[in-house]
């Protein structure tokens, strides 16, 4: 049985509340719903006050507060945008749609599997729509990259081959503390790849898994870097690599699939498809947009949450997270016995 659609249409313009004011709030939510119609921020929730207000002064915010439940109560929200640690995505959420609000959550969802499939019950209780802000898939490129291949163009996948390398660089105190981060450089940098090999190649059944950290010692600390290897049913593999201490020229990032007719890879996006028995680039052309790939994304996600909010883009619940977020667990549970895990 389908879904049942959320219900209710809000009035216009939508009234959306931004939950924790950290970096991506500020660099990323509130400078792209400022500029879009339709929507208004009417309140901004943080715990640091004076930063709120500077904020809410910044961007046009009517109201401030540094509880959830007194904003939740007080103002006349549509949705909320939950931006804050990870450890608090959870229950943030949850309140969130106990007081029947919709909601964006920044990644994580949830800290485990378990944490994700209460977020869908309630979700499905409270009839509100529920969206984890997956970015990479209202990239551009990747957005292409989908088309294409579901068009077949690039034979059977054989194989995902994906990383992130960045430099160190100064962040919030709780990000170092596995038990409110939930991990390091994998779940910051890994998921998010993790989560678009997943969506781009709907993963066949995982058969084994393996993972190797490096983390300091101590056992709340999070991963440095993190390599990742994933076997599918059919031979299909995924590796990913990820390194949040990187000491090299720059930030650097990769995603490539490979298939038996074709390989393909992003940012930017090349592909190369086999035509008479000799690789041809098949890459597409078009117009450039002015805005970098990070926040093209944040106003494709953006734009899109909002769109289905309204009812004019049909609901698909994030079932496929609990896929991705057992997966998540099973290469934790792999790294922390320090052996392969077979399922």
């Amino acid at each position: 049985m389908p879904p049942t659609p959320p219900s209710g249409i809000p009035r216009s313009p939508l009234r959306v509340a931004v939950l924790g004011l950290g970096a991506i709030a500020q660099t990323a939510h509130l400078p792209v719903l400022a500029r879009m119609r339709g929507v208004q921020v009417i309140a901004l929730c943080d715990n640091d006050a004076a930063k709120a207000r500077s904020l809410a002064s910044r961007f046009g915010v009517r109201d401030v507060f540094t509880d959830i439940e007194e904003m939740l109560e007080v103002a006349d929200i549509d949705a909320v945008i939950v931006a804050t640690p990870n450890h608090l995505h959870e229950i943030h959420v949850l309140s969130a749609l106990k007081a029947r609000k919709h909601v964006l959550c920044e990644r994580p969802l949830g800290l485990n599997a378990k944490a994700v499939e209460r977020i869908l019950a309630a979700a499905d209780k409270a009839k509100k729509v529920v969206m984890v802000a997956n970015n990479h898939r209202f990239r551009l490129d990747a957005q292409a990259l989908d088309a294409f291949m579901r068009a077949g163009e690039l034979g059977k996948v054989r194989a995902v081959r994906a990383g992130a390398y960045r430099p160190r660089a100064r962040q919030a105190p709780w990000r170092s503390r596995r038990a409110e981060a939930g991990g390091g450089a994998f779940l910051e940098l890994g998921l998010p790849l993790l989560d678009l090999a997943g969506w781009l190649t709907d993963f066949p059944r995982v058969s084994r898994v393996s993972a190797a950290l490096e983390r300091p010692r101590g056992a709340n600390a999070v991963e440095d870097a993190a390599l990742v290897f994933i076997e599918c049913d059919g031979g299909f593999t995924v590796t990913i690599d990820v390194n949040a201490n990187y000491v090299g020229e720059g930030e650097r990032l990769w995603f490539e699939i490979i298939g038996t007719k074709g390989s393909a890879r992003l940012a930017p996006l090349r592909l190369i498809k086999e035509i008479h028995g000799a690789p041809e680039d098949v890459s597409p052309t078009g117009a450039a947009t002015k805005d970098t790939a990070f926040i093209q994304s944040y106003k494709s996600e953006l734009a899109h949450f909002l769109s289905v909010v309204r009812e004019e883009t049909p609901y698909e619940p994030p079932r496929d997270q609990v896929r991705v977020y057992k997966l998540l667990d099973a290469i934790y549970k792999a790294a922390d016995e320090g052996k392969e895990l077979r399922t």
